[in-house]
């Protein structure tokens, strides 16, 4: 049976070294039939420069196989380019054999499990940054990705096993920036359209730098540590 890990932002090489033998020794022992799944911001496309190439190697060179939703510090026109193949029936764009993003909306089937993923995020420093070389206005997705997804979710009953994003809806913002308005267009869609209608059992995402759950291990919100998603659908701390 293939194993299934999860973890959050790569931002390429500033917090990949989590993936490294010496922090997580076990992985040597999987193969490109186990995956791990990235909560976005994998930043694998942020430039076509030599260390973003090395980086990618170094990912395809991991014994599995890694597959990233879509976060708010991607490179979209870059990756907007790469061919859309298909993986565990999901459309994904490799930029490596075993190392992908999988585009918003899809659903995929591991294990017997599903998992919806739905990337997207506000960039909060956008003010800093420059609009096509730091930052890309399809960090938020569109209606129509928005739409897709919906639909998608409709076709499998709005029930899914697993729900990985990069971003949080409404009712996690809340909980972490309750003295502010935190609520934008993605945000919402999770809340309304995703949260509200859709049973699953475990929520996964990225973005916040932090560690942390709630409702009893329910919505997960991941940076550094690494999880294995049990055949249960239960999870635990591998590294």
């Amino acid at each position: 049976m293939n194993r299934i890990f999860i973890t959050g932002d790569l931002h390429l090489n500033i917090d990949i070294k989590k993936l490294s033998f010496k922090n997580w020794p076990s992985s040597r022992e999987l193969d490109k039939e186990d995956t791990l799944i990235i909560c976005g911001d994998a930043g694998l496309t942020w430039n076509d420069s030599n260390e973003v190439k090395y980086w990618c190697d170094w990912l395809e060179d991991r014994p599995y196989t890694v597959v990233s939703v879509l976060g708010n510090h991607e490179n979209y026109d870059l990756l907007r380019a790469i061919p859309i193949t298909k993986w565990h029936g999901a459309k994904v764009r490799r930029v490596r054999p075993h190392v992908m993003y999988i585009e918003n909306g899809e659903i995929f089937t591991l294990n017997n499990q599903t998992f919806f993923c739905m990337g997207g995020a506000t960039s909060v420093d956008k003010v800093y940054r420059k609009e096509g070389k730091s930052w890309w206005p399809q960090e938020i997705p569109s209606w129509d990705e928005m739409d897709y997804a919906a639909n998608n979710l409709r076709a499998h009953n709005f029930q899914v096993d697993n729900i990985i994003t990069h971003c949080g809806p409404n009712y996690i913002v809340d909980k972490l920036f309750p003295y502010e308005n935190a609520h934008d267009d993605i945000t919402n869609f999770l809340e309304k359209f995703v949260r509200i209608t859709t049973t699953f059992n475990g929520w996964y995402m990225g973005h916040y730098h932090v560690d942390r759950c709630y409702d009893d291990q329910k919505f997960n919100i991941l940076y550094q540590d690494i999880l294995e998603i049990m055949s249960d659908g239960k999870w635990e701390i591998v590294a």
